[in-house]
């Protein structure tokens, strides 16, 4: 977007001892074996995902494979009619288990073919199954949902998730957005594969992530299906639902889709767009190849949305970024989110930096080599200012209130660039090469990081990421 602990060591140890009885065991057989009491088990959090930044974010207990969403949207009355059937490996047994559901009515729910009974407590929806899960067990959810969508309002993230507009609608929205259209462990830790069918009225575009498999129309109404075959974050899910100006195309064997409002003029936008290509070629020869299997890019006209966000495949730009002059910096930005921050998603959302900073450090990139500016005129403008606000908070740790500040965004970019001239320009693309080859479709961590590039460069980094990432204040150079 454009703008361990003790317990988990506990919880490794209990699986190396074959489960918590609560009875002492030896670590050791034989003589001079030592007792030790077997550690307490960590109960799981049904209603949350860890993240101690949103801890009502996700859930536990289960992991999702796959979503397979069919959603029909009225534009004329706002009304969506869904049915989410989502596949999931219980990881715990399960009695019950939460989904992620902002606003929109439940109609019924089956859990492997067998009618459930739900509760709601605020966006939890609180599933109970016919019959308990067992952990390791595969089941498949359906859950048939509609209602007039509503978005979120949060106040320092602003307005997120489903708005109507005139003719249509989309979803947009960083960290939440999926839980106002779809029944969702809403937090980036659980991805998965995404196939979503979209019915609108039939002179309107639908436009989703991943691969176009087809669309087909009867009495009045299209289906477009759209496909998405690598792991999904939910937050990246996507749609717009309008009427929009689309180019398509094929760049490498893979297809290219990009759409623009029609109600923004042709021109500057439709160029940059046309860039989608070229810049992703540009990123690769610097991060390896691209993870996945669809280009593109959506140019939405609202002015309620003022930001890009790095939907999966096929980011999303508000019209507000070609008023200011940015172009094609901006989907420099965005396409390079389609390595960091899609294909290798965030642990938990503290690591966000791991997402913002190298975008901006590859939209520094594309600019220096368009004549915009020099990396280290980018760097040097904002190390110059010993007085900017970008020093009063630590990147790698900015806390909940601050994970879209311009310290995640800008000192995070600073940091890859003093590490670049640190170690020098053969490792430090070494490293990010590796960083997108290893993590590919994963989530990942800053420790994780940190450990990768004290392997590849060969030094001891931890006091260069400490002043960096972690403490406040403008670091000596």
């Amino acid at each position: 977007m454009v703008r361990r602990t003790w317990v988990v060591a506990a919880a490794v140890t209990a699986a190396l001892l074959g489960g918590c009885s609560g009875q002492t065991r030896p670590l050791f057989s034989g003589a001079g074996a030592q007792e030790f009491p077997a550690p307490v088990p960590v109960p799981v959090d049904l209603a949350g995902a860890g993240d101690p930044y949103f801890p009502g974010y996700g859930n536990g207990g289960y992991d999702v494979s796959a979503y397979d969403l069919k959603i029909k949207y009225e534009p004329a009355t706002d009304k969506l009619a869904g049915v989410a059937t989502v596949t999931a490996t219980a990881t715990t047994d399960l009695s019950k288990f939460h989904l992620d559901l902002h606003g929109l009515t439940v109609d019924k729910i089956t859990v492997e073919g067998v009618a459930a009974t739900s509760t709601r407590q605020g966006d939890e929806l609180i599933i109970t199954p016919a019959v308990p899960v067992a952990s390791g067990k595969q089941f498949v959810t359906v859950v048939t949902y509609g209602g007039v969508p509503k978005a979120i309002t949060a106040p320092d993230l602003g307005i997120t998730g489903f708005l109507t507009t005139p003719d249509g609608a989309f979803t947009l929205g960083e960290p939440e957005s999926a839980t106002t259209w779809f029944p969702v462990n809403d937090h980036p830790k659980d991805k998965a594969l995404y196939a979503i069918e979209l019915t609108v009225p039939g002179d309107l575009d639908a436009i989703s992530n991943g691969l176009l498999e087809g669309k087909s129309t009867a009495n009045g109404w299209t289906s477009w299906r759209w496909k998405v075959t690598s792991p999904m974050a939910p937050y990246l899910a996507t749609f717009v639902i309008g009427d929009y100006r689309t180019v398509e195309g094929v760049h490498k064997g893979k297809p290219v889709l990009t759409a623009v409002a029609e109600t923004l003029p042709k021109g500057d936008i439709d160029e940059a767009m046309a860039k989608t290509t070229e810049i992703t070629d540009f990123l690769e020869q610097y991060f390896g190849p691209y993870p996945f299997d669809a280009y593109g890019g959506i140019v939405i006209d609202d002015e309620r949305v003022r930001y890009a966000l790095e939907t999966q495949t096929r980011p999303v730009y508000s019209n507000a970024f070609w008023s200011r002059g940015q172009n094609t910096i901006v989907v420099a930005h965005e396409l390079a989110h389609q390595w960091f921050g899609d294909s290798v998603s965030v642990e938990r959302w503290e690591h966000i930096w791991l997402n913002e900073g190298f975008a901006t450090y590859a939209q520094w990139m594309w600019g220096e080599k368009i004549g915009v500016s020099t990396i280290q005129e980018e760097f040097d403008s904002r190390y110059e200012d010993p007085g900017s606000r970008i020093w009063d908070i630590a990147p790698g740790a900015p806390g909940a209130d601050n994970i879209f500040s311009g310290s995640v965004y800008d000192r995070g970019g600073m940091t890859l660039h003093a590490l670049r001239k640190l170690v020098g320009d053969d490792k430090f693309f070494e490293i990010l090469k590796t960083w997108a080859t290893d993590q590919r479709d994963g989530n990942a961590n800053t420790a994780e990081f940190i450990t990768l590039a004290e392997r590849v460069s060969g030094q001891d980094l931890g006091d260069f990421f400490q002043k960096w990432l972690f403490e406040t204040g403008r670091p000596a150079q």
